[in-house]
């Protein structure tokens, strides 16, 4: 399997930005697909797919980026480490209080979209371990580097996790109202201050997408974890309608890809510009 993710640096940072995409990975191991009762289509139904092509100019405009390349339905980067089903890890402790263990979403999931499990029984105990520490504990070394930097340098570091949501999920958010094309999670602003998420969400509008926030996604563990405004940390989850630019069928762009992509390049440079120190701050 190739790495498990990559970082890629401007040339030079010039913003307390950070940008990662924990869902886009689509480095499948062959012996993983052999494993899987469903077919490459079904499996790749969990991939947040070419978000990571979204957001790919995020270090011309002076922030890093983060790309996982390990497949989701493989192991999920935006839970815990800890969050094992005993439903389909041998040995795992029960945690009923886990909405997401309960659905079938730990952190080594086992069903993709629409409720489909992904193998016929159960796996090892020391397979689910060995896939967290080839793949979980190596990008979350990143991304806490990657923060850590960040505030050393800029006083403050703020993540936009990228993900995409199926157009049910943005349809189920305004039955009946024009769903959202953009959901802003910040847990309620327990994980970035009003004033950060206020100027993504006007970047985003400024591109004349719909926005909402926290519902019905707002944030999951990397927001959890790192989010501590308090400490100069902030984490949004950025969730954006996969209906918008590609075929969620075919797991293919669709014609306008390019196009859409440029929306969302302007967007993240307008929150790069708008949240970036004084020049002369940003030269130290």
């Amino acid at each position: 399997m190739t790495a498990s993710f990559q970082i890629i640096r401007p040339d030079v940072q010039t913003c307390p930005v950070v940008v990662s995409s924990p869902h886009s990975g689509r480095a499948y191991p062959p012996a993983f697909l052999r494993q899987s009762v469903l077919g490459v289509a079904a499996v790749r139904s969990s991939e947040d797919a070419f978000v990571d092509e979204l957001v790919s100019a995020s270090p011309r405009l002076g922030a890093p980026l983060l790309l996982a390349h390990v497949p989701r339905a493989y192991v999920d980067l935006n839970r815990a480490a800890n969050e094992f089903d005993p439903a389909l890890i041998e040995g795992a402790r029960r945690n009923d209080s886990n909405p997401r263990i309960a659905s079938g979403l730990g952190v080594i999931p086992r069903v993709v979209a629409g409720g489909r499990a992904i193998y016929s029984g159960k796996l090892p105990l020391a397979e689910a371990e060995a896939r967290i520490n080839a793949h979980w504990r190596p990008y979350h070394a990143a991304l806490s580097g990657l923060l850590d930097e960040t505030a050393a340098r800029f006083g403050m570091a703020i993540l936009l996790d990228m993900h995409s949501m199926p157009s049910e999920a943005a349809q189920m958010l305004r039955p009946h109202q024009n769903p959202a094309d953009v959901v802003l999670g910040d847990r309620h602003g327990a994980s970035a201050s009003g004033h950060i998420i206020a100027a993504i969400e006007a970047a985003f509008a400024a591109q004349d997408l719909r926005t909402a926030r926290n519902s019905p996604f707002a944030g999951a563990y990397i927001a959890q974890h790192y989010g501590r405004p308090f400490a100069g940390k902030h984490v949004v989850q950025i969730e954006i309608a996969r209906g918008l630019y590609m075929d969620e069928a075919q797991v293919a762009p669709l014609p306008h890809f390019a196009a859409f992509a440029t929306k969302i390049t302007a967007a993240l440079a307008q929150i790069t510009a708008r949240l970036a120190p004084p020049q002369s701050l940003a030269a130290e």
